[in-house]
């Protein structure tokens, strides 16, 4: 099967098997732990901490450009840093269901700063319900629980977990190339190639892909505020 036949058939035999039977929730926490685990990997300078995902990265050094961001930024050494160190057994969870943009973020960013609420929720919902229902060349498709995958990914690299997410979708829809380029867009954007971009999903359109990118910014843009946003919450409590 091509990439892209072998993408639909996995979201096809995750629906089906979510009509059949849903995992526990003991089940669904233990693979949020190993999602959470593996996306801890650290990029720097071309280089991945884990052996296994080396050769994504080789290929990719002869494009590997040393940008200057300084001149855009005050502090040279901001960027970003795991939740987490690696090696640790018992890594921090944010858990979603305790503090939610929908329920608490929203309402506390609109009294901080009258109307910007409305403005990033319209934001944050347009990214992700855009879609034209295809996948290439095929028509009429739900793409809905990739799209779901993909949001729901950089939350967990960012340490927020969904109790009613299954993350075993996230390993079922998601490749390994993929969640390389998801990393490095999101957390290390400046390391970004065309040779990374033009790596994975090969058969989509470009308007497709670029719908990646729209998702994974608007995704960590949504994370960030939600670790925020509870640290004003506990300061005013």
């Amino acid at each position: 099967l091509s990439e892209l036949e072998a993408l639909m058939e996995r979201m096809k035999r995750l629906q089906e098997d979510k009509e059949d039977e849903e995992a526990s929730q003991e089940e669904m926490a233990t693979r949020f732990e190993k999602e959470k685990k593996e996306s801890l990997l650290v990029i720097s300078g071309g280089i991945c901490a884990f052996p296994h995902f080396a050769i994504l990265f080789t290929a990719f050094d002869d494009e590997i450009v040393s940008t200057d961001v300084s001149r855009y930024i005050e502090d040279p050494g901001f960027g970003y840093k795991d939740f987490a160190r690696r090696g640790e057994d018992h890594l921090p969870t944010f858990r979603a269901q305790d503090y939610t943009w929908e329920n608490h973020g929203f309402s506390l960013v609109n009294r901080l700063y009258s109307d910007i609420g409305h403005l990033l929720d319209e934001k944050f919902r347009m990214v992700y319900n855009l879609t034209y229902n295809t996948m290439a060349t095929h028509e009429d498709v739900d793409t809905t629980t990739l799209r779901r995958a993909l949001f729901n990914y950089v939350h967990c690299m960012y340490g927020i977990r969904y109790d009613d997410y299954d993350y075993g979708e996230v390993n079922q829809l998601l490749e390994r190339s993929l969640k390389v380029y998801i990393k490095t867009v999101t957390c290390y954007p400046e390391r970004t190639t065309k040779r990374m971009y033009d790596s994975y999903w090969r058969q989509f359109k470009h308007s497709e892909k670029v719908h990646v990118n729209l998702l994974l910014m608007e995704a960590r843009m949504q994370a960030e505020l939600l670790y925020a946003l509870r640290a004003i919450t506990r300061h005013l409590t």
